[in-house]
């Protein structure tokens, strides 16, 4: 039946009249496609992907110590821009290889993509990078490379311009007390623009972190002075060293904060072959920045931001074990904790170490290895069980606690409710809130739309059983400028309390909260901006620990249309225009395209599958960064005041001190 359809279709196609033909095709050579396409390697070329050059080179570095061939990584930041990552591993080979006689080892690995000595155990049992793709796109995306590789007492070097060889290995002359690999590189101003430069403060913070990860390293780290602030917290100078890893690291996070129960459960278990874990993690009633706890995961001293099986496995391991212990001590309710109702409000920290790891993406912010789950819970549970039995009162604190909070989720189902129908009555109003008609939170969001005419659109897109719609009419009042009377009489704050369900300010709670996500979804341009930074405002200020909680997010609508014969196709920006258009399209074919002025102009069926079906939408969650040391020394709440107070003065002066950061500018 296939083949007959197949056929059939053959059969009536007709010529392709375009030209398009064989000479169309285009081969990249070498390292011409990393520089062609960066955000397939680095995920883009913002200052995240800037930094994460550093995280390549800094991982093969790691790697030569959890390897047990090196001791100590220095890291020095200079003010001409280039920075130098060196170690005393083994060095990269420099002896001819096999298959390129005509080059080293060194230049093999710098100039060519998926050369490494990670696709198998033989060099490194455990390791971070395994596309064999690191090193190689660093040097593809620097103006200038410069390798230093101390072997057998010799001293080596060769230098790279924008990925290519500006000459071969020369031997520079003896080394007798020097062994290792050193990389100094600048990152190309024609991938990154001008703007862009390494920030200390990021790069201290991701040094220590690696630091933190492995106890048998010593990490080096130097700045040039010029480069620190006066007031900067980031030291020129520091020697990190942690001999207790991860608890050392979670001792500082919980620093004179109370927590359930007087020690944390922490440990470190090495399987030989099938790989290492450490975790550290204590339980706290109060909050500690992240409202509803924090999870920092890696493997092989890479982060994963975005979890994965190792967490998966972690949070089993816990579950079971209190759950396990529950009913041993005679505590039925113990039954109906879930892992949320043990993992929130606590701090984790979980590391593991594991052969041929499998990762999301290229830039490994999830891990994949179903291994990894059975692993973890193995080697959790028992430690768990032992950890527990050894200090029965204190484990008793932490069930009593556990149990609390199942009881407290279940009272507050019951409340969302109730509040969800009496909040429903009081909002039946034209054109104000089109509520879902879940029962419960979950999987439940509530689109905050821009006008009347987008919100049209988007209650005849939205899943009536999952998303509520709440159009605001235009900006609504900026809540950092405003006196309390305003804010008491102001209409449209308060029917957006009512959709929420909660009070506001001190009496804010989030459990009372109806919504699983608050989606904010307004135009792409200037206007809808201005409503979106008023609304992250609103959030910030009136409904403390929602952003934390990580229930904020934005909708990210297309701004530009597609097609040809059938073949449909969005851009979200101009950039991404020019991409798909190479993608999708043929050269020189004739390509129809809408620019949508706003959500209004956008079908319901278009804004559905855009925007807020979860299958094909993209959503952008609003978070507070850990530190805006990034960007400037301001704590979140005084940039927010910096921004959107009374105050004109600070906003020009803030926008004077970083002007120097802004790519583009929208005029």
């Amino acid at each position: 039946m296939a083949a007959a359809n197949q056929a059939k279709l053959f059969d009536t196609m007709v010529p392709d009249s375009s030209g398009y033909s064989a000479k169309d095709i285009e081969v990249l050579e070498g390292l011409e496609p990393v520089r062609k396409r960066p955000g397939m390697y680095i995920g883009g070329t913002d200052e995240r992907a800037y930094h994460h050059l550093f995280a390549e080179v800094l991982d093969n570095s790691m790697d030569e110590a959890v390897a047990g061939h090196a001791t100590r990584i220095e890291i020095k930041l200079d003010t001409d821009g280039f920075l130098t990552v060196t170690d005393n591993g083994r060095g990269i080979p420099v002896d001819p290889h096999p298959r390129f006689p005509k080059k080293s080892a060194l230049e093999v690995i710098m100039t060519t993509l998926h050369s490494g000595g990670k696709f198998t155990d033989k060099a490194y049992a455990t390791a971070g990078g395994l596309h064999g793709v690191g090193i190689s796109v660093v040097n593809a995306l620097s103006e200038l490379v410069e390798v230093e590789v101390a072997r057998d007492k010799v001293l080596y070097r060769q230098r790279f311009a924008r990925g290519l060889p500006l000459g071969k290995l020369e031997k520079v002359g003896a080394a007798p007390n020097r062994r290792g690999t050193s990389v100094k590189f600048k990152p190309d101003f024609q991938i990154f623009g001008e703007k862009l430069r390494f920030r200390p403060a990021r790069l201290f913070q991701m040094a220590r972190s690696k630091a933190y990860l492995y106890r048998g390293v010593e990490v080096r780290w130097n700045c040039d002075p010029a480069l620190l602030p006066e007031d900067s917290k980031v030291p020129a100078e520091a020697v990190l060293s942690y001999p207790n890893g991860l608890a050392d690291q979670l001792g500082e996070v919980f620093d004179d904060k109370a927590t359930i129960t007087e020690t944390p459960f922490t440990g470190l278990v090495d399987l030989g072959k099938e790989g290492k874990v450490e975790w550290a993690i204590a339980w706290t009633r109060a909050g500690f920045g992240e409202a509803d706890g924090f999870a920092r995961s890696y493997c092989n001293t890479i982060p994963t931001p975005e979890g994965g099986t190792h967490e998966a496995g972690f949070r089993s391991a816990i579950t079971k074990g209190l759950r396990n212990f529950a009913d041993l001590t005679g505590q039925k309710k113990g039954a109906d904790i879930t892992a949320e109702d043990i993992m929130g409000h606590s701090g984790l920290l979980l590391s593991v170490f594991i052969g041929n790891p499998e990762f999301v993406g290229q830039t490994k912010d999830k891990l994949s290895t179903t291994a990894a789950f059975r692993l973890v819970e193995n080697a959790v549970r028992d430690r768990f069980d032992h950890w527990l039995a050894g200090s029965p009162k204190e484990s008793d604190k932490l069930l009593t606690w556990a149990i609390d909070r199942a009881e407290e989720r279940a009272n507050r189902r019951k409340q969302k409710d109730i509040s969800r129908k009496s909040a429903t009555k009081k909002l039946r109003l034209p054109g104000k809130l089109a509520d879902c008609s879940s029962k419960g939170p979950e999987g439940t969001e509530l689109f905050l739309v821009e006008g009347d005419s987008a919100g049209g659109s988007a209650k005849q897109a939205r899943d009536r059983k999952t998303q509520a719609i709440l159009p605001l009419r235009g900006k609504i009042l900026n809540v950092e400028s405003a006196s309390a009377d305003k804010l008491a009489g102001n209409q449209e704050l308060n029917d957006l309390a009512l959709a929420l369900g909660t009070q506001l300010g001190r009496k804010f709670d989030l459990d009372e909260l109806r919504y699983e996500r608050i989606i904010i979804m307004t135009d792409a341009d200037v206007d809808g901006a201005h409503i979106a930074a008023l609304l992250i405002t609103f959030f910030y200020r009136l409904t403390p620990g929602l952003i934390e909680s990580g229930r904020l997010f934005m909708a990210m609508p297309p701004l530009f249309r597609l097609s040809n014969k059938g073949t449909i196709a969005y851009a979200m920006d101009e950039a991404q225009r020019q991409e798909v258009l190479a993608k999708h399209f043929k050269p020189n074919q004739k390509v129809d395209m809408t620019r949508f002025k706003g959500l209004g102009e956008m079908n319901p069926a278009q804004l559905k599958e855009t925007t807020m079906n979860p299958a094909t939408r993209t959503l952008a969650r609003i978070t507070l960064p850990d530190s805006l040391d990034e960007l400037t020394e301001l704590k979140p709440g005084d940039l927010i005041n910096t921004l959107m107070g009374k105050k004109a003065e600070l906003r020009f002066r803030f926008i004077q001190d970083n002007a120097a950061f802004v790519d583009d500018l929208d005029i």
